[in-house]
Parts: C-alpha cells; structure tokens; sequence
C-alpha cells in the first residue's frame, strides 16, 4: 500500500463494523459537515465522491447535519447534479477577493453574492428543498435578546460575556443563542436530545438562512429576521456546534468527513484544548480526515483557513487554493481504492 493521503478513524462499534463489513453506503445513516471556512477545500474531492458515486443510488433517507460552511456544502450536495453544485461553491468561494480593510458590508454583501452563484436559479433551491433522500439539517444561532446597540463595542462586550459563560459552562451559552434547526423535512428525531427550534426551509428564507448560518460575528452582519421564523438576529451555526459533537438520535453509523482527528464541540471552545470530544460520543462515528503528510505537502504545510485573507497576497491565495482543491481529489482516490489503515478513535 502507498503512503495514504487519508486517515480514517472509528469509534468502537463503528470500528468493529468496518472490520466485518468494510465501508457500505446503506450502512451509514447520518453525515456530518463542520464550520471552518475555508478548510473544507480539502474536503471538496471527498465531497464530490461521497455525493457524486458513492450515495448516488440511494434510496432510503440519509441525513446530513451542518453548520456555517457545511451547512453550504451540504446545500449543494443535495441539488440534482451535486458535483456541479459543490463545484460552484468550490470556484466561487475559492475566488473571492475583498478591497483592503474591507468593511462588513462589503464582506456581507459578497458572500450573499456567493449564494447566487451556488443557486443560480429558483429551480436549484426547490431542488433542495424536495430532495426525496437526502434529509437536510443545518445550524443557525439566534440571539436570545434583541440587541440595544448595534455598535461593535456592544457586540463585543456581548462576544465576551458569552465566551465567559461558555468558559464557566458551555449550558450557559443557551441562555444567549438558540439553537435554529433549517429542515427540508419533518423528521424531528435526530436531535431529540438537543435543546432546539426546527423550522421548514422555504424559497422564502432558505437563501437568508442559509447566508445566516454562516455569518461570523464581527466579521459578517447577522441576518435579521428570515421569513416565517421568529422575529430576531440569526448567525454563525459554529457558535454553538462548531464540530457538531452532539448526541444524535440514529440508528446506522455516522460518516464524518473532517479537517481534523478531533472535534471541538463550540466556537469559543477552539482555545481550550482540554474542550475535545470524548471518544464515548463517537462511538458510531467514521472520521475521515487528511494524514499529516499530505497536509504537510501542501503550500505552505497546512490547510487553508482564514487567516489565507490576510497573511498572503490575492494572487498567493488564490494559487494556494487552487492547488489544494485539486489535490483533494487524491484524498477521494485513496477513500475510493481502500487505500488507508483503518485506527480506532
């Protein structure tokens, strides 16, 4: 076997299925797409395989739960030509250049932009929205109080109220965002256990909260009221599940396609090393994620992030980028031939 581009990782009863039945479609029930920007551009060759050959006949329902950029990823995949969909977002999102300093409304009104690209006609939202396997769920947070201010002091003083009492608890942080649930379906049991709200995706409010489940404090304005939901401020899904660490309610094994070995359960939890999900929480989970040779093989060693829009030139970036989204195809190949060692989580 040549050196893998990939690991992948299984909890003990996801583990010991692998080791009997190998990786089979109709045995995965639930998949996961995490918050991180830019980052999922290593995921984009798997991302094409999964939805693209591997689920392409299925034919029972398979749920999919994600927040911030995996909630978009998840949006394109389940519109009729998923590779051309994710394809889309891949070259738009890929491609985005701001003016230096660029203000909120200028980094806000862009990436709606990117939405109508991605979405180019109604025809691809009602797509999604009537998808007749693939069980949309994506994170929204909304505010719990209605903001008296809406000067970057008061959001930062209310940034770091709610990082204190994520500190403390991360409970508390209820007691400041709720969790939004967008469904292209009716099905309620999966996050039975989560505290939430679950609301139906519409042509209404589907751009508006799509765009808010990835609007970033300070960085992106929330969205403010999307049609037939509670009247309020909506963002960044990450805030609250960040790698999606939650108790789900299924009843097959979760694939889990990932930048990392680990999951950090919550935005503010991604300076507190010791915030890392149990390994009893991934009990049914396959985590795929890049080996660290490739990574290290990559322009500049790492995966993209971020910080990509500062630390280097629109030209350096954008090359940067390119080059890890075509070789994420090699991540794909390698899940698609078998070639990697299985390792328990």
């Amino acid at each position: 076997m040549t050196v893998s581009t990939l690991r992948v990782l299984a909890g003990a009863t996801a583990f010991e299925h692998l080791q009997q039945h190998g990786l089979r479609q109709q045995d995965i029930h639930l998949v996961l797409g995490a918050s991180g920007g830019p980052k999922w551009f290593c995921l984009f060759g798997l991302d094409q395989y999964l939805f693209g050959e591997f689920f392409k006949e299925r034919s029972t329902p398979l749920s999919l739960v994600g927040s911030s950029a995996g909630a978009w990823r998840f949006a394109c995949v389940t519109q009729q030509n998923p590779a051309a969909a994710s394809e889309r977002f891949a070259k738009a999102y890929s491609s985005l250049c701001f003016p230096p300093k660029a203000s909120i409304d200028q980094i806000t009104s862009t990436s709606a932009a990117v939405l109508d690209q991605v979405f180019p006609t109604d025809d691809c939202i009602l797509q999604v929205l009537n998808h007749p396997v693939l069980q949309l769920n994506f994170i929204t947070a909304r505010e719990v109080k209605i903001r008296k201010s809406q000067h970057k002091a008061a959001q930062i003083r209310r940034l770091l109220f709610a990082a204190g009492a994520n500190l403390l608890k991360p409970a508390l942080l209820q007691r400041f965002y709720k969790r939004v649930v967008m469904q292209n379906h009716s099905d309620t049991s999966l996050l039975q256990q989560v505290p939430h709200e679950a609301y139906q995706l519409t042509p209404d409010n589907f751009k508006a909260s799509l765009l808010a489940s990835g609007s970033i404090p300070m960085v992106m304005h929330p969205v403010k009221d999307p049609a037939g939901l509670p009247t309020g401020l909506y963002m960044d899904g990450g805030l609250l599940d960040y790698h999606l660490s939650l108790p789900y309610q299924q009843d097959g094994l979760i694939l889990y396609p990932h930048f990392y070995p680990y999951l950090i359960p919550g935005w503010f939890d991604k300076s507190l090393p010791w915030r890392r999900a149990k390994a009893a929480q991934m009990d049914k989970m396959i985590l795929i994620c890049p080996s660290e040779h490739w990574v290290k093989s990559l322009p500049y060693g790492k995966i993209p992030d971020r910080k990509d829009f500062d630390k280097l030139t629109d030209a350096q970036r954008l090359d940067y980028w390119a080059t890890v989204l075509e070789r994420s195809k090699e991540l794909a190949d390698d899940l698609k031939s078998g070639n990697y060692l299985l390792e328990k989580i």
